[in-house]
């Protein structure tokens, strides 16, 4: 692993040296951040993509003069982890402003895979209990750990909509249940 360390203040005085060696050093940081919010979030990974996040990332650290670099507190955070909670905000607001484009369900569903068979554990469930709408937001809500906020964003629809699907889901759950005793 690359030598964490690096001089702040020479960076931030604009050293060109010291910001050469900080971009060598954390670079396999922002990479591994970047890739892994998008992978996490998108089931996939673009390298493409990866590289022009992992460059966004740096250009929004030097904007407006170090700007955002220079909000960097070490007694709250290692250099480390303050980077990584950057490139991982960068990567998803670039997926928000993507998916704030799409609007409907149909080009929704094309983007997000179809969730995977799930084990039931003795549940049988009919085909047809739940609506693709309502597997696919259970899908990104449970397999998958989103927000409902960040859920209704890809569907292009308000937070509360997804939250009453989830409901809805989980009544027809419950009284399938209840059947099934």
């Amino acid at each position: 692993m690359p030598n964490m360390h690096t001089d702040l203040p020479r960076l931030l005085d604009g050293d060109k040296a010291e910001w050469d060696a900080f971009v060598d050093r954390f670079t396999p940081v922002i990479w591994a951040a970047v890739k892994g919010s998008l992978f996490a979030h998108t089931g996939a990974v673009n390298e493409e993509d990866v590289r022009d996040l992992v460059q966004a990332v740096f250009v929004r650290l030097v904007g407006r003069d170090f700007r955002l670099l220079r909000t960097y507190d070490p007694r709250r955070a290692s250099l480390v982890t303050w980077l990584t909670i950057v490139a991982r905000s960068v990567a998803i607001d670039s997926l928000r402003r993507r998916r704030l484009s799409t609007v409907s369900i149909g080009e929704a569903a094309l983007e997000i895979p179809a969730p995977p068979p799930v084990s039931n554990a003795g549940i049988e469930l009919p085909e047809g209990l739940l609506s693709p709408r309502q597997k696919l937001v259970l899908h990104l809500l449970c397999d998958r750990g989103m927000e409902p906020s960040e859920i209704a964003s890809i569907l292009g629809v308000n937070a509360q909509t997804v939250r009453s699907t989830v409901h809805k889901a989980v009544v027809k759950l419950r009284r399938q249940l209840k059947e099934q005793r």
